[in-house]
């Protein structure tokens, strides 16, 4: 209560000459809405930090605020929707308002060739962005349309880590995938 939040959209980051491009769904309401990045400040950012530097994407295992000193390696996360959402849920209207952001940064990032989405919501977009029809989503499936490869992944939300859905080790797994597919791409 004694912070001040950021309260604006948020654009993506990392290395601009990244292979692996990170989407996610939204900034969350007390992590990046609150400290100006996506996925920092927050247990997704956590769970995201440390197995991005485990698997030598990250500078630090952890994302607290926007000056922490975590540098990205070969690595660029962003999100379908651009502010934080009313219930974590965005309405078509949201999507479809961010979604030129989204377009935009692909466009920038010229050396992607594996995307790894954390959710549906973010499956979808990707598939769009990439002009694909988007397969049964599920977590870990590997996908391949026309450059790029496209990584599935449950979201690291709390509802997900504290039930059991997404553990630890499964979460570590997606990223020696990425780590693998983005080596031999």
């Amino acid at each position: 209560m004694d912070e001040k939040y950021y309260g604006k959209p948020l654009s993506g980051f990392g290395d601009i000459n990244a292979r692996l491009l990170i989407v996610g769904l939204a900034p969350a309401a007390h992590g990046g809405n609150r400290t100006g990045r996506m996925f920092t400040g927050d247990s997704s950012g956590d769970w995201l930090a440390k197995a991005m530097y485990n698997h030598g994407f990250a500078s630090i295992p952890t994302s607290q605020n926007r000056d922490d000193g975590l540098v990205l390696h070969d690595a660029y996360i962003t999100a379908a929707v651009r502010c934080a959402p009313p219930e974590n849920k965005p309405t078509k209207y949201e999507m479809e308002n961010c979604f030129a952001y989204l377009e935009d940064e692909l466009q920038i990032l010229k050396n992607v060739t594996v995307v790894l989405c954390l959710g549906k919501i973010a499956y979808d977009t990707a598939s769009k962005l990439l002009g694909v029809k988007a397969e049964k989503f599920g977590h870990g499936n590997l996908f391949t349309y026309k450059k790029y490869k496209i990584l599935t992944s449950y979201h690291p939300s709390r509802q997900n880590t504290q039930t059991g859905r997404l553990t630890w080790k499964e979460w570590s797994l997606i990223f020696a995938r990425a780590k693998k597919v983005v080596s031999n791409t």
